[in-house]
């Protein structure tokens, strides 16, 4: 006959669990005892390792907060006011005010061509920061200061723009080089004689347009030897009046015009261009985001094609990142870029693109 003692089930003590915490972390049993019954103080990253630990080992109780006291994001963004980048704001804006009250994020729009205040913006916030999201150019004086960030102990987003030879940097954003490669192969199965392809890209400090022109050359090279493209892309800075010029010039030295790819903003002043020589819709047009403007141009069969670049999901994507990094949030974001979606008549949005209202961009041209 069983005694009481051997009737009794087995129960496993709370020690030994606590022990094996212990050893995941290399912290005493007693600091897995002050963190986990929030007895004492211990440092943040020792309390979020420890329960870590305890949700991988399933410990069967309710864990405490990762973290206390408020979480402050950084995000850097450039004082570009096109739609895309409104519309990023506008992202960041609506995913922050649904996280939890103790995540802090600041938005800190800087002038594009002061690497001066990038470097400061990065290296010296005027509080404790937890994490850092980055839309910069790609220059040494940036990669100096996200690498000081970095060897702090501080998770870094590099969103939209990558930022070349930094692995440790997690990027956010399209895989920009298959972008240019898409925009090439629908020129190519747009275009319906040889010619000449005119690349315009924005900003060729960020490599994102870089990519793009090059994965847009490629393919032409590869598929539509028939077409031929201007040996440097023509940077223009997102602006209408830059993009005129650019395409006028083009047309009064070629006749043999039959394709634009536009990396970046500034599209009032290629449609302007088109028109005021009498080539609206008689070259093929690829371009970037489903913008007010973009669908009325294809509506009127000036424009052929956009690419996405889904800055809504950019913002939650770089935002999950950091709070899994923080240990605020279990699930990590994707690893792979975001995709990009493709628009063109018979599917572009019937919505504005900027929620609330137009994108408001106008063209400086007649």
């Amino acid at each position: 006959m069983a005694t009481n003692d051997e009737k009794k089930p087995l129960r496993r003590k709370k020690t030994p669990r606590f022990e094996e915490i212990a050893a995941a972390t290399g912290v005493s049993i007693s600091t897995v005892d002050r963190v986990l019954n929030e007895r004492g103080s211990v440092s943040p990253a020792t309390r979020a390792s420890v329960i870590a630990a305890a949700r991988k080992l399933g410990v069967p109780r309710i864990l405490p907060d990762a973290r206390h006291g408020l979480l402050r994001l950084d995000v850097l963004l450039p004082d570009n006011n096109t739609p895309f980048f409104r519309r990023l704001r506008q992202a960041l804006q609506r995913v922050s005010q649904m996280l939890d009250k103790r995540v802090v994020v600041r938005q800190l729009i800087l002038p594009e061509h002061d690497d001066g205040a990038m470097y400061k913006a990065i290296l010296h916030p005027p509080y404790r920061r937890h994490g850092l999201i980055a839309t910069v150019p790609d220059n040494e004086r940036v990669r100096e200061a996200l690498r000081q960030v970095l060897a702090e102990g501080v998770p870094v987003v590099a969103m939209v723009n990558a930022i070349a030879d930094m692995p440790q940097l997690h990027y956010v954003g399209i895989d920009n080089h298959r972008a240019g490669r898409t925009a090439g192969y629908f020129l190519g199965r747009l275009v319906r004689r040889p010619g000449r392809v005119l690349l315009l890209g924005g900003r060729l400090d960020y490599e994102a347009h870089v990519d793009r022109s090059r994965g847009c050359r490629e393919v032409l090279a590869e598929l539509y030897p028939e077409l031929t493209c201007n040996a440097q892309t023509v940077t223009t800075h997102d602006d209408p009046d830059q993009c005129y010029l650019a395409v006028a010039r083009t047309l009064k030295a070629n006749d043999d015009l039959v394709g634009i790819y536009n990396s970046g903003a500034g599209s009032p002043g290629i449609e302007a261009a088109l028109r005021k020589f009498d080539m609206a819709g008689k070259v093929a047009w690829v371009g970037h985001e489903p913008s007010d403007e973009h669908r009325q141009y294809i509506k009127n069969r000036v424009m052929d094609l956009v690419i996405d670049q889904d800055p809504d999901g950019q913002a939650i994507n770089a935002l999950q990142y950091l709070l899994h990094a923080c240990g605020m949030v279990e699930v990590p974001p994707p690893s792979a870029p975001n995709e990009f979606r493709l628009y063109c008549l018979e599917n572009m949005w019937q919505r504005h693109y900027l929620p609330g209202g137009a994108d408001g961009s106008r063209s400086r041209r007649p």
